[in-house]
Order: structure tokens, then C-alpha cells, then sequence
């Protein structure tokens, strides 16, 4: 099992207070639209082959991580996106831990940011639209808001009440939008940095205050 880390010290008067609460973070497997990089959302796009081995892969990396800490699935909460393919994600995630696949939490804190008039398009596509529009979104994408969509500080509202409701360690389903604010949940990232760079599928994120370890 491989693990990598980052963390960031950089200080911020905005700095959330610190969760202490074990989390493991998996975003759900590949989809049709991932592979062709369309703004998926709200849409209830399912998994493709890939996205169910990468579900399975996750799993095993769980079972791994709960082995060597000496921990059970029944010492965690188990929690997903309502949307099918963070479900079907977590429902093969549990078979590999061999538990009850469909014995989990369902909340919609934890759905995809909205992309609203976009979801289906590609960037490319946006971009043939209205280039003006995209360039606004380069300026700030933390608060940019798709038209009809969501921002990343309005995703960040909902996934910090799922997060303050918290009562024991957990391990959720979702997305690459939802892991984008649990970095800056988690001060690991600035608002300027968490929209950069990718979220794998097929691995496992450990978040702890100031930093994130991924595994896979």
C-alpha cells in the first residue's frame, strides 16, 4: 500500500477550528462522463467497468488501513452521496470489508457541487460558449458560481454541518468538489488552492487537522 502526504502551514484568519475526528475519504469510481471529462454535477451518471474495479481497489486499501490501525468497520460511520455512483462506490467498498453493502448513511450534504447550465458540457465546450465567463471563473474559483450552479464556498457551507454533526471516526463516498472543501475544512489547502489539481479515484485520503495522507 503507497502513501503519499501533503500538508500546508500556511496561516489564515479565516483557519476553521480543528476537527478531530478520524475521516477516510474515497471519491467515487470513473464514470462514462469522467472519462470524456464532462462536468458531471448534480447529474446521476453511474459507473462505468473501470469505476467498479476502482471501488473494489478502495475497499481493499480500507480493509488495509483498518488491519494495521487494529480497527473494525463497526468502529466507523459509513456515509455517502445520495448520488448512484458514490452509492454503488460505497456498496462495493463495504462487500470488500465484508460487511452489509447497503448498511450506510445516505446525506445529501455530501452530493457533488452543481455546475448548473453546464453539467454535461466540457471545459472545451463551456469555452465555445463563453469564453468570458470562464475567464471570470480563472480569476477566483473558489467563489466563482456556474450559471444556475453552486460555488466552492457554498459547497463548503454544507459539507462543514454534515462535518460538525459528526460523532464518531467515518468513512464517506463523494466527490471530487466535497474532498476539495474538507482541504480547506481541514486547513490543509486555501480557498485559492483546494480547486487545483486532481482527486483520484481508486485510492483512499486519510484526513487529519493540517494535513491528508492518500493511499493507493
Amino acid at each position: 500500500m503507497h502513501r503519499t502526504s501533503s500538508s500546508t502551514g500556511t496561516e489564515s484568519a479565516a483557519r476553521p477550528e480543528t476537527p478531530r475526528r478520524k475521516l477516510y475519504f474515497v471519491r467515487h469510481g470513473e464514470t462514462d462522463w469522467n472519462a470524456e471529462r464532462r462536468l458531471q454535477g448534480r447529474r446521476d451518471i453511474p459507473l462505468n467497468a473501470l469505476g467498479r474495479k476502482q471501488a473494489a481497489r478502495s475497499g481493499e486499501l480500507v480493509a488495509n488501513l483498518l488491519a494495521i490501525s487494529g480497527a473494525t468497520p463497526q468502529q466507523f460511520a459509513f456515509t455517502a452521496s445520495p448520488l448512484s455512483r458514490a452509492r454503488e462506490t460505497m456498496e462495493i467498498m463495504r462487500a470488500e470489508l465484508g460487511v452489509p453493502p447497503q448498511d450506510y448513511t445516505i446525506d445529501a450534504r455530501l452530493a457533488e457541487l452543481s455546475f448548473g447550465k453546464w453539467e454535461g458540457l466540457t471545459y472545451k465546450e463551456v469555452r465555445a460558449l463563453d469564453r468570458s465567463v470562464l475567464a471570470t471563473r480563472e480569476r477566483d474559483k473558489w467563489n466563482f458560481q456556474p450559471p444556475g450552479g453552486e460555488s466552492y464556498a457554498q459547497l463548503l457551507v454544507r459539507v462543514r454541518e454534515w462535518h460538525d454533526g459528526m460523532t464518531e471516526d467515518a468513512i464517506i463516498a463523494a466527490h471530487g468538489g466535497v474532498a476539495r472543501a474538507l482541504l480547506v475544512l481541514y486547513a490543509v489547502k486555501s480557498p485559492a488552492e483546494a480547486p487545483l489539481g486532481d482527486v483520484a479515484q481508486g485510492v483512499v485520503y486519510e484526513f487529519a487537522p493540517g494535513s491528508v495522507n492518500r493511499y493507493g
